[in-house]
């Protein structure tokens, strides 16, 4: 989350009139994140978020993104809920961009995750997508093994300010991923940006899961891998087995895992530590001046990706 459009009070205030939430009583950027521009917003009768969709969120995946966050809060999953206007719609304009008021979950996120947090991260990322399982829509995932290519050629040569030969390094193992990436794992939607900041806690029992913004129809392990970059690296770059070990555990208790899908996790683990290799590239090279966020070093992604490249056994990633 970030803030990159500004919202006047006449526009707020219009923007409200079209809904049964109360009067503003206040609205504060948050700037985390780096995707779209997001607001504590603070009504008379009750605390809201407010996201205005920027950069690479398209107007007509919105109807995808807001259905299913409606589809699993009706599930029992906890995540935010669109709130719609009067008129029975919850995607407005505000400010020139597409707009959505959702509910406010209470809980915080931390920065350093314990291996608990890892088990009540696998059990909700399973519940979550057992309940995703008769959501109607579908939605392709643009930031896999097919876009990647894309996404590096818009990048060009700009890898070799970051590190020299990293250009290369990226060519390689996009060449690796393209040849060896599986086609026939269970589908489904998943969240596709399940880090840390997106997982709310109260101390350490899992309150609710936001921002799902990249959500997707992909392989549902590929969520997993996702996960296994995202949660069990620590500060000093190495692996923690035993949050891996906990996080899968958990997964499996809701959702066992078929054996196509624990062998194929180091070549999705790989493709999840390219992708975000490649999107935090692409933000360090496209700065927006102005924009209350820093963009996050993309080589902590290419350390992730050469532990994922020596795997050799599933004990490596804790299973049995």
């Amino acid at each position: 989350m970030a803030v990159y459009t500004e919202v006047s009070d006449d526009e707020l205030d219009e923007f409200l009139d079209q809904y049964d939430i109360g009067k503003a009583v206040s609205c504060k950027g948050i700037a985390e994140g780096v995707e779209n521009t997001n607001y504590l917003l603070q009504t008379d009768r009750d605390q809201f978020i407010l996201t205005l969709y920027e950069k690479r969120v398209r107007p007509e995946d919105l109807p995808f993104f807001l259905g299913f966050m409606e589809h699993l809060a009706a599930g029992g999953v906890a995540c935010p809920t669109p709130i719609p206007g009067r008129d029975g719609k919850a995607l407005r304009t505000i400010a020139g961009k597409q707009a959505a008021i959702v509910s406010f979950l209470t809980g915080v996120w931390h920065r350093r995750p314990t291996a608990t947090h890892c088990a009540e991260l696998g059990r909700a990322m399973a519940n979550m997508h057992l309940a995703g399982r008769d959501f109607g829509l579908t939605r392709g995932n643009d930031l896999s093994v097919a876009g990647w290519q894309a996404l590096f050629d818009e990048c060009g040569d700009g890898g070799e300010t970051v590190q020299s030969g990293l250009t290369a390094i990226i060519a390689d193992e996009l060449a690796r991923l393209e040849q060896d990436w599986p086609t026939d794992l269970p589908q489904g939607v998943i969240h596709a940006d399940l880090f840390p900041d997106n997982v709310f806690f109260l101390g350490d029992k899992l309150s609710g899961l936001i921002d799902f913004y990249f959500a997707c129809s992909d392989f549902l392990v590929y969520d997993v891998a996702i996960c296994l970059n995202a949660w069990c690296f620590e500060q000093d770059g190495s692996f923690n087995v035993t949050k891996a070990r906990k996080m899968l555990a958990a997964y499996r208790s809701v959702r066992p895992l078929s054996e196509a899908e624990i062998n194929a996790l180091p070549i999705l683990a790989r493709g999840a530590a390219l992708r975000f290799l490649l999107t935090r590239l692409y933000d360090w090279l496209n700065q927006i001046e102005g924009a209350m966020v820093k963009p996050k070093n993309p080589l902590e992604y290419l350390a992730r990706l050469r532990f994922h490249q020596s795997v050799r056994q599933r004990g490596d990633y804790g299973l049995d």
